[in-house]
């Protein structure tokens, strides 16, 4: 689970950008207007986040009450109510779109990475996310892609080494480009080696690469990859690989697969907020004629 104060500064930015210097809309309501609203699964999939979604709420009025229930990385079918809100309507429907927009973004995410991993299901390899995630919403994302059972690839340039091309090609070689960067990071720092064909492999493997990527290959080249490496780095396959060949890839006995789709450009999970009759009391009155009707 994340931190309030790790999403509080993304959760404030995105009410500024939507709500400007106020709900134009919310003129219609009395100013003590409330109700209850609940938002409900249109689809069925895996939830996530569903804690910052409530903190959207809560930032724009904090009298608001939400209750979540269901917790991140549940499934659920269509229909599911997954959160209650009681309050000022207004308060509400002012901060339904940026609420719906993270709940449904991240539950996609979340979606797309548990059908991933049902894919391989029986079979060692892992599913990775990569570093192909929206600006500002890197953390959150990678989240989603643990709620849906996946893992995480490294987080930014400074807690791995991955060389690709353009490094190895301006160092002259991956023995050289290896060489360098070993000399610059600490020991428990690991490095990785993107490779396009087996003559890479045989070089990354003689310069004790502790990671290799096949990067877009066939299936027969990533098995002759994966017997030439022979558990000596951990092996992973990346380049376009989509729903559907995700087996045929584990198959042939790479450690992890991982895959940018999972977050640059996944399709969200359709999540609604319905409100239910809105009551011109003060929440408090509100609070009183509920107790007597229990």
């Amino acid at each position: 689970m994340l931190a309030q104060f790790q999403y509080q500064e993304l959760i404030e930015r995105a009410l500024r950008e939507d709500l400007g210097t106020g709900d134009l809309s919310a003129a219609i309501f009395p100013a003590k207007a409330v109700t209850q609203a609940k938002i409900y699964a249109k689809q069925a999939g895996v939830v996530c986040g569903l804690e910052i979604t409530k903190h959207v709420f809560k930032t724009v009025d904090s009298q608001l009450d939400v209750i979540s229930l269901k917790e991140d990385g549940e499934k659920v079918e269509k229909g599911t109510v997954v959160l209650e809100i009681k309050g000022s309507v207004g308060s509400i429907l002012s901060a339904e779109r940026t609420a719906l927009n993270f709940l449904q973004h991240l539950s996609g995410i979340a979606t797309a990475t548990y059908e991933a991993v049902q894919e391989c299901q029986g079979l060692p390899t892992r599913i990775t996310d990569t570093r192909k995630t929206l600006p500002g919403l890197r953390m959150l994302q990678k989240y989603a892609v643990r709620m849906g059972g996946g893992q995480n690839h490294r987080f930014g340039l400074y807690d791995a080494v991955m060389l690709k091309d353009n490094h190895i090609a301006a160092a002259g070689g991956i023995g050289p480009a290896v060489e360098l960067v070993r000399k610059q990071i600490g020991h428990m720092v690991k490095i990785e080696v993107e490779c396009e064909s087996l003559a890479q492999v045989e070089e990354a493997l003689a310069a004790k690469a502790d990671v290799i990527m096949l990067d877009n290959m066939d299936l027969a080249t990533m098995k002759k990859a994966v017997a030439m490496i022979d558990k000596r780095a951990v092996v992973e396959a990346s380049g376009g690989i989509k729903k559907g060949e995700l087996r045929a890839v584990a198959e042939t006995g790479v450690d992890v697969i991982s895959m940018g789709a999972l977050t640059h450009s996944v399709q969200a999970l359709d999540f609604s907020l319905d409100v239910g009759d809105i009551k011109a009391l003060t929440k408090e009155r509100w609070a009183k004629e509920e107790k007597s009707a229990q």
